[in-house]
């Protein structure tokens, strides 16, 4: 064992803080056995230290910067959240030579390489497996175990909020509104859910995902984003009637242009999947990564992606981690952005869609908008019709067609007289086509 303790700070105490406190002190020893030196918690930044909070008071203080400042600290973990003052703190621990272990996945989303710099110029790590997917392990792999593969594709399902909804208006029928309103009810969604439904959230994530999938820095503004606020029950119902289901989706990818400059794509949002696919099967509020390389072909990271127990397993890995590099030397990878890739516009981006429209029941309709496909070279695959009484629902899913192709599409299609409207337009992922 090494003489010498490996100090550590804290900051935050909230639900994953309290459960990296609690699991350090109550396996302190083991902790000593894997690092190979004591782990000693110096003092833990809280916004208030007036309540009671399970652990000894002298460890409490408001000052962040002071205890991040303190020549016994060793390892900074930050699971406080948010941008400022966070950012600040942690660059000031990476220049004093402290390594960083974060679950900040905003922060990280915009400001890696500003932090990543930071840390390699100081030689010190900066870990934040916790940032995606809670539990889940995915940031070591991509950045480790499959660092001599080429990822080609990055798709999961990296927010339990959607994920519940979703699941839940498939499972009962229910709408978008009664549902967000039960899974707050349930403890699932925040008082102020923008973050998880308008996919802020999986956005930061893909972030993550793609500049350690495709070693290019790519930020949440290079992510495209839609959320699942104004998924219908008969969105649902309509994926179900072609056998598959609705999840939100982040997708990160290699694309070749039509110059054949290959480029990333990084995108989230609410997509059919075939409820053959992996992915399909997901429900409730679990996360699941898949990974395609070339070598290693298909994986698949499945478990729970938020909570405090889950998201601390992974900061409390990352800990362990930084800590045996203090003790025995050496560092952990830096930041790899050799390959420097442009980013995709949406509009380039290929997919296939399922447009479901509401249309005049009458002969011609089904031809003229045929046509419209054609017109702007969106292949189609597949046409259902049902009559609805005062008039006919129709449903076209396509081929696989660029963004903007099937934009211009739909445009066309508002314009006719006979289509009363184009009630939603889905992206069907998982089919291979």
């Amino acid at each position: 064992m090494a003489d010498r303790e490996i100090g550590v700070a804290v900051l935050g105490l909230g639900n994953v803080g309290s459960e990296v406190v609690r699991i350090l002190n109550e396996h302190a020893a083991d902790f000593e056995a894997r690092v190979g030196a004591p782990v000693v918690l110096r003092g833990i930044a809280v916004r208030s230290v007036d309540r009671d909070r399970g652990v000894p008071a002298e460890l409490l203080t408001t000052d962040a910067q002071a205890l991040v400042d303190r020549d016994d600290v060793d390892i900074v973990v930050e699971v406080i959240g948010g941008i400022e003052p966070v950012r600040t703190l942690i660059l000031s621990a990476l220049n004093s030579g402290k390594s960083v272990v974060t679950a900040n996945k905003a922060l990280l989303a915009d400001y890696t390489g500003e932090l990543a710099d930071a840390a390699k110029l100081a030689d010190v790590d900066l870990y934040f497996e916790a940032a995606v997917a809670g539990a889940i392990p995915v940031v070591r792999p991509l950045m480790q175990s499959l660092a001599g593969d080429r990822v080609n594709r990055v798709v999961g399902i990296v927010n339990g909020t959607t994920n519940f909804i979703l699941s839940a208006m498939e499972e009962t029928g229910a709408d978008y509104a009664d549902t967000l309103a039960e899974a707050g009810r349930l403890g699932y969604a925040e008082a102020d859910p923008t973050a998880d439904v308008e996919g802020y959230d999986a956005a930061a994530k893909a972030a993550i995902l793609a500049s350690l999938a495709f070693h290019t820095r790519v930020t949440a503004a290079d992510v495209y984003r839609e959320g699942i606020s104004k998924i219908t029950a008969e969105d649902l119902a309509s994926a179900k009637a072609v056998d598959c289901t609705v999840k939100l989706l982040a997708i990160c990818e290699r694309v070749v242009g039509a110059d054949g400059e290959e480029r990333v794509s990084a995108r989230v949002y609410p997509a059919l999947l075939p409820h053959s696919h992996p992915l399909a099967t997901v429900n409730g509020a679990f996360n699941a990564v898949v990974v395609e390389a070339e070598a290693a072909g298909r994986l698949m990271f499945y478990g729970q992606g938020a909570g405090g127990a889950p998201t601390a397993s992974a900061v409390l890995g990352d800990l362990v981690s930084a800590a045996r590099n203090r003790v025995h030397g050496g560092k952990g990878p830096d930041e790899s952005t050799y390959a420097k890739l442009p980013i995709a516009p949406m509009g380039e981006t290929p997919t296939r869609y399922h447009v479901n429209m509401e249309v005049a029941d009458r002969p011609g309709v089904l031809s003229a908008v045929a046509a419209e496909f054609s017109a702007h070279g969106v292949s189609i695959s597949v046409v259902r019709q049902e009559d609805t009484g005062n008039g006919a629902s129709l449903v076209v899913v396509t081929h696989i067609a660029p963004e903007a192709a099937l934009a211009e599409t739909v445009a066309a299609l508002d314009r006719l007289e006979f289509v009363n409207a184009v009630t939603s337009v889905l992206r069907l992922e998982g089919t291979g086509e």
